[in-house]
């Protein structure tokens, strides 16, 4: 008896033993698949650029240090070996061995490819990013840069994030579909539904709560076309193992659930100067529909898109947030409560989502938002079911003179955070920005007590596709544990993006960092662009006589050079800020001469004026994003007829001029078919005809279909040279 007992207990055993290998071989076999599925995710990031020279590759995983994504890249007797920790840290170690190794750079106004037949030798670098996540994009992006992309668009962006390590971008598309059923369910007619949205251009701002029913109403088939989108860039994101943010409830209703539910108590917004028909409204955070309907959008997009884990959730944005002013302890009550129904929400669907709040207006509103109030808000929410999106640095010192938001509120009160910044103000064209602080603000946050709690870095431009020396610069911070030697980076970065580094160069950018890369403005337009000086949003082109000779060394070594794609794009750029200032130069004195009517004189400024953007508009035909051709032909193409090809391009035109509300010009670009269609026809006006009825002549060139025809140059870096000479 016992011998068979004893048997018995080494059978079992014995069995124990073998589940125990087969769970472990399962679980080995599973982490395997894994990192191969992320190799193949790189490689096909790196395929669409290089073709099936990638496959020359040895794209190999490796652990993540501490948690955090790694990389290494080495080259030896023409072998690359790229390796990383997921599939963004492989991409991006291979565009870091593209920049320094083959002097080659991935870029939105094209790409500097120097591919040679064998992969020059590179001793091995290892780099470990000091953040869980590198964050990109804005609510706002979305209007000013995304609203009309198709799938190709958004496949090369998406590319160009992994390239640049990004691996947490918002992720918004196709918000208005997900909505639509949560109100149809909770009893709104198609027509209800379909007047809250406004024109896909503007919906950014929908989403925010600032505005209804502007430019609308969207077309039949819109929502669809756009559930399509997100699952292809979802897809792709998940594929690359992102971790997209996507949108939750945020509290604003249709006017029509306002009026289904009179017993509610809802806010009315102001916003922008629009007219009240176009107010948003808003169900206070405390209300018991707010959770239902949070729950219930989050479910729709889960159901629609798959599990997600960071949900957007701005309820406070820019607004006067509904408490008690002479009843501290009722208001710090009231906001905790707001704060804990936000959050259960969101965890209502999800009980594993953490709720991201954009910290802008933390600093915009920063005499509200004092420590007390803030951590107020933030008490009853989990420290790790919250994220702060601490979006401006550059703010608080550049522009509110305020300290910085993350100090002032101690890391935001142990929740977890994101070091970001804003360089951009709706996709405008000018230079701005400082390079010195966007290479080594972040590095006091990860040095400060608060850094335990910091998991993010990144940049959240309202409009991209400009600036770009400032997204290079800022790709890199977000692996850098220290501060970047500027000197040293800037000829990296012209080695990478233009082959090489020649004296005037190096004199050129040295300029170019003193002058206009060290100086910030929200709004650089020229006065051109808005017709008068606009008194109400003040802004400044940066036109110092040290930036244009830094312009003049750009384009003298254009015979060293001009064999790189984006040193030809970027020459033209160079010109385009120089005649743009020497015309406004012009038009300026025009101006003067019409208020002391001196028809004369404000005749020949004026002229002179017009004949200098006529060449502007002219060159920059023969650039790759600075056109409103592009712009025009991703709206149309949304489009099932005629009549919605034209309605979504005059939106798509509305956003860039007049906008809506106070914002006209907001979003000024220098744009070829902009200036001859619309900046000289109205500075024409505006000088020469004056009875004309402006706003009337805006709005029927918003409406009118087409963009006119230029010839460009037949060589538009020799005119930039020759045009810059001419004004000088």
């Amino acid at each position: 008896m016992r011998v068979s007992y004893i048997s018995f207990l080494l059978v079992v055993i014995l069995g124990i033993s073998a589940c125990s290998s087969s769970y472990q071989n399962s679980e080995d076999a599973t982490l395997v698949a894994e990192q191969n599925q992320q190799i193949e995710a790189a490689r096909g990031v790196i395929k669409r650029l290089i073709g099936d020279k990638a496959d020359d590759i040895a794209l190999e995983h490796i652990p993540a240090q501490d948690s955090l994504d790694t990389y290494e890249i080495e080259a030896k007797n023409g072998k690359l070996t790229v390796r990383g920790s997921s599939s963004v840290a492989i991409a991006f170690g291979f565009h870091q061995y593209l920049k320094k190794a083959t002097n080659s750079m991935v870029s939105w106004s094209g790409n500097h490819l120097n591919i040679p037949a064998q992969w020059p030798d590179y001793a091995k670098q290892r780099a470990t990013s000091p953040y869980k996540y590198r964050y990109f994009l804005n609510v706002v992006t979305y209007g000013y840069t995304t609203p009309y992309w198709d799938w190709e668009r958004w496949q090369k962006e998406i590319d160009w994030m992994a390239f640049h390590g990004v691996n947490m971008p918002l992720a918004v598309v196709g918000s208005e579909a997900i909505a639509a059923r949560v109100w149809k369910k909770l009893g709104l007619t198609d027509t209800e539904i379909g007047e809250f949205f406004t024109g896909p251009a503007h919906l950014p701002w929908h989403r925010m709560g600032n505005i209804n029913k502007w430019d609308g109403p969207i077309p039949e088939g819109w929502h669809e076309g756009q559930l399509k989108l997100q699952h292809q860039i979802l897809g792709r994101m998940k594929e690359l193992g992102f971790e997209p943010i996507a949108p939750a409830f945020a509290g604003f209703v249709p006017e029509g659930f306002k009026k289904k539910h009179p017993e509610l108590k809802v806010n009315v917004l102001k916003w922008g100067g629009f007219p009240e028909e176009n107010n948003a409204y808003v169900l206070a955070p405390d209300s018991p529909f707010f959770e239902k309907i949070g729950k219930m959008f989050v479910e729709e997009w889960e159901k629609e898109f798959g599990k997600n884990k960071l949900y957007l959730s701005d309820s406070f944005n820019e607004m006067d947030v509904p408490v008690p002013k002479d009843d501290p302890e009722a208001k710090y009550e009231l906001l905790a409560s707001y704060g804990e129904s936000i959050y259960n929400s969101i965890a209502a669907g999800n009980p594993d989502a953490v709720w991201v709040t954009q910290g802008w207006t933390f600093g915009w509103q920063s005499e509200f938002w004092d420590k007390k109030t803030l951590s107020a808000m933030m008490s009853r929410v989990p420290d790790d079911k919250m994220m702060i999106l601490d979006l401006a640095n550059e703010y608080p010192s550049l522009v509110w003179n305020i300290p910085s938001v993350w100090k002032e509120h101690e890391g935001f009160y142990g929740k977890q955070w994101v070091y970001s910044y804003v360089p951009n103000f709706g996709g405008k064209t000018p230079f701005t920005g400082v390079l010195s602080m966007y290479a080594s603000g972040a590095i006091e946050a990860l040095k400060s007590p608060y850094s335990n709690t910091l998991v993010g870095f990144g940049s959240a431009p309202e409009g991209i596709e400009n600036n770009e020396v400032v997204y290079e610069l800022l790709a890199d911070m977000g692996w850098a544990h220290e501060e970047i030697n500027l000197d040293q980076w800037l000829e990296e970065y012209s080695k990478a993006r233009y082959g090489g580094y020649p004296e005037k160069m190096k004199t050129a950018w040295k300029q170019l960092n003193e002058s206009v890369y060290s100086s910030f403005s929200p709004y650089p337009r020229y006065v051109w662009q808005t017709v008068e000086y606009d008194n109400r949003r003040k802004g400044s082109v940066h036109a110092s006589p040290q930036f244009l000779q830094g312009i003049e060394n750009f384009l003298a070594v254009s015979d060293q050079l001009k064999g790189s794609v984006l040193y030809r794009n970027d020459a033209i750029e160079m010109a385009m800020h120089y005649l743009g200032i020497k015309a406004d130069e012009y038009y300026k004195k025009a101006l003067e001469a019409k208020a002391k009517n001196n028809a004369a004189a404000m005749k020949e400024a004026g002229d002179k004026a017009i004949s200098i953007l006529q060449d502007l508009d002219r060159l920059l035909a023969s650039h790759p994003t600075n056109r409103l051709q592009p712009w025009v032909d991703f709206a149309r193409s949304h489009g099932k007829n005629t009549e919605q090809k034209n309605y979504y391009e005059s939106n798509a035109k509305r956003l860039i001029t007049t906008w809506g509300g106070v914002n006209e010009d907001y979003a000024a670009r220098i744009w070829s078919g902009l200036i001859r269609d619309y900046y000289i026809p109205r500075i024409k006006m505006n000088l020469y005809e004056p009875k004309a009825d402006l706003n009337a002549w805006e709005e029927a060139w918003i409406k009118k279909p087409g963009v006119s025809k230029v010839t460009p140059f037949e060589n538009p870096l020799a005119k930039a040279k020759e045009l810059v000479n001419q004004h000088k």
